[in-house]
């Protein structure tokens, strides 16, 4: 918790220390530019993008092939387009390493073990390899003559009747 609470403290610190370094080198109107043009640069990267991710979502969910791979991938993408709307030089920076497509395998190396994902038919445990293991093969169907549920007289949830003890 502390973690989060210090970022909020010190990020805006170290951004107004990149506005003095960088308008010392090329000046007020540059860097004022340079923010402005970053701004733009990562409205039109999550508007075109946003659009493109969900038709390749769409396109991986139908050929019925790992999609969580594509749906990190184009969640480390909009997390870039966020950090270079946010005014600043550093968040710029962390904007446009996300961009490089090495900078996102590393991040999926790092996340995807521990990474589930769920769709309306299955459920995938996302490897860092971009192997995926079915998890539907673990489940049991039953025809429902095959199962059935006895009430449990001493649970507190069970409503007595007249005749119960």
């Amino acid at each position: 918790m502390r973690i989060p609470a210090l970022l909020f403290i010190v990020l805006p610190l170290v951004e107004i220390a990149g506005f003095i370094v960088v308008g010392q080198a090329v000046g007020v109107v540059t860097t004022l530019g340079l923010i402005v043009l970053s701004t733009v640069t990562g409205l039109m990267l999550l508007r075109v993008h946003g659009f493109g991710m969900l038709r390749k979502l769409r396109e991986e969910g139908q050929a019925t092939t790992d999609a969580g791979k594509a749906f990190v991938d184009g969640a480390m993408i909009a997390a870039a387009a966020i950090l270079l709307i946010i005014p600043g030089f550093v968040t710029d920076l962390l904007g446009l390493l996300l961009l490089l497509p090495f900078v996102r395998k590393v991040v999926w190396l790092r996340l995807g073990a521990r990474t589930v994902f769920f769709s309306s038919r299955q459920q995938y445990y996302a490897g860092p390899r971009g192997s995926s293991q079915r998890e539907d093969s673990r489940t049991i169907d039953l025809h429902e003559v095959d199962f059935h549920r006895e009430p449990d007289n001493s649970s507190p949830w069970h409503i007595k009747k007249e005749g119960d003890r």
